[in-house]
């Protein structure tokens, strides 16, 4: 029943929201009403609803499914947006995967699965 889902993540600024993942994501960035963002990037749609509370994207976060994580993360490093903490890996729960800190403090992880290499 269920297909897909769409993280809702919290913005700070949606001037500087737009041109974070615009030009150093590489999201299509479709409307804004009243601060609350949509965007978009191959299947993938992730929205941004307004705060001026800082606390809040600083514990907020999703996960991305992608294919091609090593090609991702080399375009974003390029962009210096991967999060020192978070240098592209394998996990022991069979993901590739890395993240990146969002212009607002919102972590985005983004993972391939590799489960099916290793068998």
């Amino acid at each position: 029943m269920l297909k897909t889902a769409t993280p809702i993540l919290a913005s700070l600024n949606a001037d500087e929201t737009i041109k974070f993942y615009t030009e150093k994501l590489g999201f299509t960035f479709h409307n804004n009403w009243d601060g609350y963002l949509i965007f978009s990037k191959d299947e993938i749609n992730i929205h941004l609803w307004p705060t001026s509370d800082e606390s809040i994207p600083k514990n907020t976060g999703c996960y991305v499914n992608v294919t091609e994580v090593d090609k991702l993360y080399a375009e974003y490093e390029k962009q210096g947006v991967v999060h020192p903490n978070g240098k592209l890996k394998n996990m022991p729960w069979k993901m590739r995967q890395f993240s990146i800190l969002d212009n607002n403090g919102n972590i985005i992880h983004f993972g391939e699965d590799i489960s099916k290499e290793e068998e």
